[in-house]
């Protein structure tokens, strides 16, 4: 059954849009409002009205509130493909491979990496919020590579503080298109949402500090490899950064990639991979560093570069 709330509009609010009325007054998002409103559950003296009506000092609002969320579950799901790389009672590594999210979100029903490990019998920490317990850092469902996970509560708190303090060390290989000029450089970039898209992201002046720096491995025709390394940790931060060099990840179409050589490549995302993690045992303080090889499909694509 769902919730309602009923109350005089404040003279305070007199004037105002209702989307931005209604949303001070319940604590909602004005977009939250304005669906409730284009469904029908906003009235004024009894009579529906839309997200743009403007509020009158003394009306009686009415709001019938939207079904409370369901907190987000990672459902156990063997994952065959999920090797562990390392276990002890304070953390796991694993190899995460493409396809995987690191825990459950809105709008994802695939695999993820909570779930995989609670199907092979990990228990993991409790810490964090309901549907990212034990998470200390994510990867992309498209990218693959190296990712620890906290199974105790002090392996959790430890682990944040460090990549909060970028004491962990997170290195990554790209496939970027092209051939970078410098070849090893720093790209210092602040990094926020994307103007036109709500699921990318882009270099703005109005964003977050964001610090990439990579090394030239090597070089092909069409493309280089690169060893990057991060100092800040951005969603999307290496595949944004490299867009904006007018070098994207091969095959990460979303970000301005050529389709036809992602196709020549065989690559059905971006060439990204999480290829080392360093740091701090939380346990004893010792400096641990795994390592992930590359996957089938990011070996391939090289290997056909490399062929010329």
């Amino acid at each position: 059954m769902r919730e309602s709330r009923s109350m005089p509009v404040p003279d305070g609010l007199d004037g105002m849009r209702l989307d931005a009325g209604v949303s001070r007054i319940l604590g909602l998002s004005r977009t939250a409002v304005a669906a409730l409103a284009d469904g029908g559950d906003v009235s004024i003296d009894g009579a529906a009205v839309g997200k743009s009506h403007r509020l009158v000092g003394g009306a009686w609002l009415e709001v019938t509130l939207p079904e409370p969320a369901r907190p987000l579950e990672n459902p156990a799901q063997p994952i065959e493909n999920m090797d562990v790389i390392y276990a002890d009672d304070d953390i796991v590594v694993v190899d995460k491979p493409v396809g995987v999210a690191a825990h459950a979100s809105v709008g994802w029903t695939g695999p993820t990496v909570i779930g995989g490990l609670a199907a092979a019998g990990f228990r993991i920490s409790t810490s964090g919020s309901h549907e990212r317990q034990g998470i200390v850092h994510r990867l992309d469902v498209g990218t693959s590579g190296v990712m620890v996970v906290a199974t105790s509560e002090r392996a959790y708190t430890l682990l944040k503080r460090a990549f909060k303090e970028r004491t962990v060390d997170k290195r990554y290989h790209a496939l970027a298109q092209g051939h970078l000029d410098p070849s090893s450089g720093t790209v210092d970039a602040a990094i926020g949402r994307h103007p036109g898209s709500e699921w990318k992201f882009a270099v703005t002046s109005a964003g977050k500090a964001s610090v990439t720096h990579y090394d030239t491995l090597e070089m092909f025709a069409a493309a280089s490899l690169l060893d990057v390394h991060l100092e800040t940790g951005r969603t999307h931060q290496i595949r944004v950064h490299l867009s904006a060099l007018n070098h994207p990840c091969c095959g990460d179409i979303t970000y301005g990639a050529d389709p036809v050589l992602a196709a020549r490549l065989g690559l059905e995302r971006q060439w990204l991979h999480a290829r080392a993690l360093s740091f701090a045992h939380p346990a004893d303080g010792r400096r641990v560093e795994f390592t992930s090889p590359y996957p089938d499909d990011l070996r391939g694509a090289l290997d056909i570069l490399r062929a010329g």
